[in-house]
């Protein structure tokens, strides 16, 4: 059991009362009270002293939650790193210690007496920082990984931002990695886990991360209740986070497993029919074609296994809390994306080909279907296999393109860091028009991308949207 749960409040550990005891209780007592400021003094929040009285502190601006995990240096850098900030906001620094072993605990308790330290009995993976949420503090809270550190004035800009929108729930960081390319979600609401930040009243609201998750796709659930609830999430261009992870040739078992898992129980948890099965068809393709190409098979089939015995659960338990159609629509876009393809169909396009195969390709091939566009192929490197076919349309490589002779390309991929990439290199390759509607920061586009505002359609073909040179990461 965790110590934080155990001492959540120091007065659940109230010193028995003065009176005569004999000299085996006298031993005893000694013990217990040795052992009960060792406790208060483990887990005594910064600016409050072990003994005596509470110290007053104004409440700070934000408060950094991070997880870690056998990772002390890197934990006691990127700590560093944060307490380096000029930014000008007041903040205080919470990290959640997943049982580790290799002496985490000391080193961060012995270097940082300011930082908070919760220490936990199991690994509860990156929803660990959810622990934290009910002792930060700050009007804001900033989920961050133990590899990863806002840049200098990031973090101004987000509570100038909170405090311009009371309706902002979330803000999403740009996350830079050290090899020059970007992480981003595969949704347009969706935020990376290792840099974001939450007006607190919203996250708890609607409950923080969920710790059965462990890790990967935490935050699909997470942004999905905070939609529903109503609470604007937005990923800003402007905000930025180091992310110093290390490059993985090879997607671990463990991923591969947690990634299917937590992807279909999301499905089962906020999607309604028809869409529950449809996206449940479409993700189980998507995460069996990345296991095979990582040689990853049978975690992704444990996965799988495991996301069908929550299946009864999810039904259950989030009955009352699936997508409203307004959510859906703000996270999945199928009446915007209709919208479009109806007016590219309009503008003489009869043959088109996607290019990504997107988490969200649902969209775009139902909208062209309904609209009577021919769709000859899809264009994914990553995925593209021999006879391989998404819902009948064979999966191809971007080099063929040209060779199939469309009418347009549509990035028919929903990620804004990837669909940005796809479109700035095939408007360099191809000699038909490249339609990239959602691949711009949504900063940029706060009328458009609102998570509660109502979609206004618009071709972003235009040369002033494009972004050459970047380079992102894929999303999964």
């Amino acid at each position: 059991m965790r110590d934080t749960m155990r001492n959540e409040s120091h007065a659940s550990l109230p010193m028995p009362p003065k009176m005569g005891y004999t000299a085996g209780e006298s031993l005893k007592r000694s013990a217990h009270r040795r052992r009960y400021h060792r406790r208060r003094a483990r887990t005594a929040p910064a600016g409050r002293k072990a003994r005596g009285d509470i110290v007053p502190l104004p409440t700070p601006d934000v408060t950094y939650i991070l997880a870690t995990h056998n990772r002390r240096d890197v934990a006691v850098g990127t700590l560093d790193r944060i307490l380096a900030l000029p930014d000008r906001a007041v903040s205080e620094v919470i990290v959640v210690d997943n049982a580790s072993s290799d002496g985490t605990r000391r080193a961060i308790s012995e270097r940082f007496s300011a930082i908070e330290l919760i220490s936990l009995d199991e690994n509860l993976g990156s929803c660990a920082k959810s622990v934290a949420v009910s002792r930060a503090r700050g009007r804001h809270v900033v989920f961050l990984d133990d590899d990863s550190h806002p840049r200098a004035g990031s973090i101004d800009r987000m509570i100038q931002y909170f405090n311009d929108d009371d309706r902002l729930g979330a803000a999403g960081f740009a996350v830079h990695l050290p090899d020059g390319r970007r992480e981003g979600g595969a949704l347009p609401h969706v935020f990376v886990g290792c840099g974001v930040g939450f007006l607190s009243d919203a996250l708890r609201q609607v409950g923080g991360l969920d710790t059965r998750l462990f890790m990967q796709a935490e935050e699909y659930d997470l942004a999905f209740r905070l939609v529903n609830a109503g609470w604007r999430v937005t990923n800003f261009g402007d905000l930025h986070v180091e992310h110093l992870k290390t490059p993985c040739a090879r997607i671990s078992a463990r991923t591969t497993y947690y990634d299917t898992r937590n992807n279909l129980i999301i499905v089962d948890r906020y999607l309604r029919e028809p869409m529950r099965s449809r996206y449940r068809e479409d993700w189980t393709q998507r995460y069996r074609w990345l296991a095979s190409a990582n040689g990853q098979r049978s975690s992704f089939i444990k996965g799988r296994l495991a996301a069908r015995a929550f299946r009864t659960r999810s039904r259950r338990d989030y009955a009352e809390r699936r997508l409203t159609d307004e959510a859906f629509e703000a996270l999945f876009r199928h009446h915007e994306t209709l919208e479009r393809m109806r007016a590219l169909r309009d503008s003489g396009a009869e043959r088109v080909v996607f290019s990504g195969l997107g988490k969200n390709v649902h969209a775009f091939h139902r909208a062209a279907n309904e609209v009577r566009l021919k769709v000859i192929a899809i264009a994914d490197d990553r995925f593209k296999r021999r006879f391989r076919r998404y819902r009948g349309t064979p999966v191809v490589s971007a080099a063929h393109i040209s060779d199939l002779s469309p009418d347009a390309v549509v990035v028919s991929d929903m990620a804004p860091v990837h669909a940005a990439a796809t479109h700035a290199q095939l408007s360099a390759l191809c000699r038909v028009p490249v339609h990239c509607w959602y691949g711009a920061d949504e900063s940029t586009l706060a009328g458009q991308f609102s998570s509660t505002r109502p979609p206004v359609p618009a071709d972003r073909t235009e040369r002033g949207n494009r972004r050459p040179g970047v380079t992102a990461a894929r999303p999964v």
